[in-house]
């Protein structure tokens, strides 16, 4: 027992001479027991070398790659003295005027293609909470997260910007989806959203006759 109490208070003077205790300072540099990369060979960010064509260390993004961070942090990013005329577009940046009002237009010409895009986005995004026909009834109903209609009268009445700030910032239970859904693609998502409450709540009046006659009306 003793030669043991021995070893074992000799360990410890051993280590507290080598290691020091916890939380001293030294000037010393640090012992590494596992250096790994620490003080590899690299390239510097926004240098040069000669092993690229082009000269330059930064290399640009690969196709089809997935953008690290937020993707759209400009107001991160730039300093608010920064001029330009896509970041300091509020209307589709922001769904607001120049004066903090939403818009009640889309900043975007309306196409197929957009609305294609819109609804390709939405099925990613909103179907599983407002489901598919923007009534509400997600997946996630079950479960308690009670989502918006979109056919409520006061939904199908507030700004085309008002929709796209709340995806843009998230409201209540929602989250924000500016990290991962771009100004254009939100404003394609309102414009698809706009179509579901058109579609639940069309008048027949506003179709042709052989519209109707198709439809059995």
């Amino acid at each position: 027992m003793r030669i043991f109490l021995a070893i074992y208070v000799f360990a410890i003077v051993a280590a507290v001479s080598i290691l020091g205790f916890r939380g001293s300072k030294s000037t010393k540099p640090p012992l590494e027991v596992f250096p790994d990369m620490d003080r590899q060979a690299r390239y510097k960010p926004q240098a040069s070398n000669d092993f690229f064509a082009d000269g330059r260390n930064d290399r640009p993004v690969p196709a089809k790659t997935v953008a690290r961070g937020d993707y759209f942090n400009q107001a991160e990013v730039f300093s608010a003295q920064f001029d330009d005329k896509t970041l300091g577009d509020t209307v589709l940046n922001q769904g607001k005027d120049a004066e903090g009002n939403f818009v009640d237009t889309l900043p975007l010409e309306v196409t197929y293609e957009l609305m294609a895009e819109g609804k390709e986005k939405y099925d990613i995004f909103c179907t599983v909470c407002h489901g598919a026909a923007g009534d509400g009834n997600g997946v996630t109903k079950p479960y308690g997260v009670l989502a918006a209609s979109y056919h409520d009268d006061r939904l199908r009445k507030v700004e085309d910007g008002h929709i796209f700030d709340v995806i843009t910032n998230g409201k209540g239970l929602m989250l924000p989806f500016n990290d991962r859904i771009t100004p254009e693609e939100r404003w394609a998502i309102v414009l698809y959203v706009r179509a579901l409450q058109r579609s639940q709540n069309a008048d027949a009046k506003e179709l042709s006759a052989a519209q109707r006659t198709e439809l059995g009306l």
